[in-house]
């Protein structure tokens, strides 16, 4: 009978013992569990992360892309403002010599006025020519202001699309990198 007792003892003891190491891996498994949902949570939290900065990615790129042509454009823009640059210095250097020769032509019947009927016309003509040329040049050098002002504004938008697209690679490379680590 006293093995029997041992015996029961024994098994109990056992018993004991298996039900302790039940616990333990209950407890284990509950953590594990909890640790799985945890980053189940981590990971979609991070895979909306990541689509959202796909989708603005792709957002910047078509921006990008936007003011490239932008700048392709004032790059036209560019040659087009050369091309009334030198039509302006045209201008100004024809401004130039209709004064010159209304000067030569101030001189020259100034003194003789009295005698030809004609010469106050030569004036006013001459006179008419040099105030359509300043005409022209004012409104060629606002043209010229005007594109070079739209250029600027070409390019601030440009860099600005440039830096927002560095800036967001950088995060979806951070991001990408991040996911790498789990």
């Amino acid at each position: 009978m006293d093995q029997i007792k041992k015996r029961l003892a024994a098994l109990r003891e056992e018993a004991d013992e298996a039900h302790a190491k039940v616990e333990e891996l209950s407890s284990k498994v509950k953590t594990l569990e909890q640790e799985n949902l945890t980053k189940e949570q981590e990971i979609t939290s991070l895979s909306h992360k990541n689509q959202l900065l796909e989708s603005e990615v792709e957002k910047l790129e078509g921006g990008i892309k936007d003011a490239k042509a932008a700048a392709e454009e004032s790059g036209a823009h560019g040659q087009q403002n050369e091309t009334l640059q030198r039509r302006l210095q045209l201008l100004e250097e024809e401004a130039e010599e209709a004064d010159k020769n209304l000067r030569e032509a101030n001189e020259k019947y100034v003194p003789a006025r009295n005698h030809y009927d004609e010469t106050p016309r030569v004036f006013t003509d001459a006179a008419h020519r040099l105030r359509q040329t300043d005409v022209k040049s004012g409104h060629y050098e606002r043209k010229v202001q005007a594109l070079e002002s739209s250029r600027d504004q070409w390019e601030s938008k440009y860099e600005e699309m440039a830096k927002k697209y560095g800036d967001t690679k950088k995060e979806l490379d951070d991001f990408v990198a991040e996911i790498g680590n789990i």
